[in-house]
């Protein structure tokens, strides 16, 4: 199997979507369909459950391949990019999973890192919301950008870098558009989405099971990415809360923000892996610590 081979396997494990796998990756959806069939056909056993049109699943194959491959690609691709920085000067990267959408608006902390610290490179990236813990253990990312609380046994949680105000977002010809301001009581009466694979009280922290009243919060459509959860607020299937910084990034036509003055802020957090801390993690923990948490107007 060759390098580029691998790096679609392991990109359509984790997009489960083949237009999502080749827009990742710039090559054709065809490109990607011709490889995983390949390695199909050598391996004599399907990869990938197919059978739902909406949604692609791996099969006890295809997790076994991507649970032996994820380190010895992770290893391989390590050893090119050390190479490459070596060759620039750069000793060391440290990789950041980004799961707010504000990474402009955090410049001050990238800025003064990189100032500080010339001989390291600082790589940052979104990161999915769907099992992006698994990412830290598995080593692609050195630090994660998650909103708190972060109650992960094997995970540090460093300082605070902005925490935000809440905002649903809703249809432009929802019932509820037009609205000044929304309860949080209010989104029982709606249907919201669903997050597979995402710890129950960081789900609850975000979008609680039930509202101050009592009634069930519902859930019903399950969604992987923000382009999925966008496009189903848009056609007014769910409503769905965010953090207000959202607002200045997705200006859309047919999405209108309401402001949730009783939900909770959210806080965003560094958090690493314990066992891999290490020089980069703890100077990047520093300088928030040294330029203090963002407050946005």
């Amino acid at each position: 199997m060759e390098i580029r081979d691998i790096e679609i396997f392991l990109t359509l494990a984790e997009e489960l979507h083949f237009g999502r796998t080749a827009a990742r990756l710039h090559i054709s959806q065809a490109r990607v369909s011709q490889a995983i069939s390949q390695q199909e056909r050598r391996l004599g056993s399907p990869l990938f459950d197919r059978s739902n049109r909406r949604r692609t699943q791996l099969t006890p194959v295809g997790r076994q391949l991507r649970d032996d491959l994820r380190p010895v690609y992770a290893g391989l691709r390590d050893s090119l990019d050390r190479a490459r920085m070596a060759s620039r000067g750069v000793t060391a990267r440290l990789r950041v999973g980004m799961l707010p959408l504000n990474v402009a608006a955090l410049q001050p902390y990238w800025q003064t890192f990189r100032s500080r610290h010339p001989q390291w490179e600082l790589q940052l990236r979104r990161a999915p919301f769907i099992g992006p813990f698994d990412r830290l253990r598995a080593g692609d990312l050195d630090v994660l950008i998650a909103w708190l609380p972060v109650e992960e046994p094997d995970l540090t949680v460093g300082p605070t870098l902005f925490t935000d105000p809440r905002v649903l977002a809703v249809s432009t010809d929802h019932e509820l558009a037009g609205r000044s301001s929304i309860p949080l009581e209010a989104l029982a009466d709606f249907a919201n989405a669903a997050a597979p694979d995402m710890p129950d009280y960081w789900e609850e922290s975000y979008l609680p099971f039930h509202a101050p009243g009592g009634q069930t919060i519902e859930r019903i459509e399950p969604v992987t990415n923000a382009d999925e959860l966008v496009s189903l607020v848009t056609t007014g299937e769910i409503v769905h809360p965010f953090p207000a910084h959202v607002t200045r990034y997705w200006s859309m036509p047919h999405l209108q923000w309401l402001p949730i003055p009783n939900m909770p802020a959210l806080a965003y957090a560094l958090v690493w892996h314990t066992e891999s801390e290490n020089d980069l993690t703890r100077a990047l923990a520093q300088t928030v610590r040294d330029l203090g948490t963002t407050t946005f107007h």
